[in-house]
């Protein structure tokens, strides 16, 4: 859900929560993503020593060491500082279940419940909190947009996602007919029940596909790897990017802040 955004002047610092998904297959995303906050004359501090949210562990029913986890994670940031994720999936971990871990010890449970008030999915940041408005300097494209589950449901994210679209000009943001489904990933989901996953990937694919756009945009890579696998398999050269890509792509040339 979302919730209300702090007032006054923009902050100087953020810590920059990568997920353990774009270090270990798409850091381009988690670079690009910095790339475009540093623009903004943001300091971005990235904890070395972060791993997982947790999530996976969480969703899994491993409770224990899922607050292990995130218990790591809670200890790497010590100064008030705004937390940007660039995934809707992880920051609803952080945000709205990591108190939920901790109900039952109340120091660790305040200590949660802080941390989620610095935790924001990145395009949320960018959006109503340094409220860029950017001037398009692409060429003309044609693209749909996938939202995973969390940015959707949890979060509200894919509203922030459609509205940082819409300033870019030369952009069409065409809607596909499976926008609200699920893509099939749901993390270990896809582990467990391979060909319910399969399918649901294909479908999604499909609908993408019919839209007749270019590329197709998530803000969350998990998606995002998942789809663009499918489409390998397929032998499809249509392929997604992560939100941070395309729009320090299509910022690239303007060369000036919001």
């Amino acid at each position: 859900m979302q919730r209300d955004m702090p007032t006054g002047p923009r902050p100087k610092d953020v810590y920059f929560f990568s997920t353990c998904l774009v270090d270990l297959f798409c850091p381009e995303a988690g670079l690009d993503a910095i790339t475009l906050l540093e623009r903004e004359g943001i300091a971005v501090h990235f904890p070395e020593d972060q791993t997982c949210c947790g999530q996976p562990a969480y969703t899994s029913g491993f409770g224990e060491r899922a607050r292990a986890v995130a218990q790591a994670q809670m200890q790497l940031f010590p100064n008030d500082w705004p937390i940007v994720v660039p995934s809707g999936s992880c920051a609803g971990m952080m945000r709205h279940h990591y108190p939920r871990l901790f109900a039952d010890d109340p120091l660790l449970k305040a200590r949660a419940e802080a941390l989620a008030e610095q935790i924001f999915e990145f395009s949320e940041f960018l959006l109503d909190v340094l409220k860029v408005h950017w001037r398009d300097s692409g060429k003309p494209a044609t693209v749909t947009l996938h939202t995973s589950c969390s940015a959707r449901r949890e979060m509200g994210t894919h509203l922030h996602v459609r509205a940082l679209l819409a300033q870019l000009s030369g952009v069409n943001v065409v809607t596909q007919s499976h926008e609200s489904e699920c893509c099939g990933f749901g993390g270990t989901f896809s582990l467990k029940h391979p060909s319910i996953s399969s399918a649901m990937s294909g479908d999604k694919v499909d609908a993408l596909k019919e839209t007749g756009a270019e590329a197709f945009i998530s803000a969350d890579c998990g998606c995002m790897l998942n789809l663009n696998h499918t489409l390998q398999k397929r032998g499809d050269s249509f392929q997604g990017k992560h939100l941070a890509t395309f729009l320090r792509e299509r910022l690239a040339a303007a060369g000036e802040k919001s």
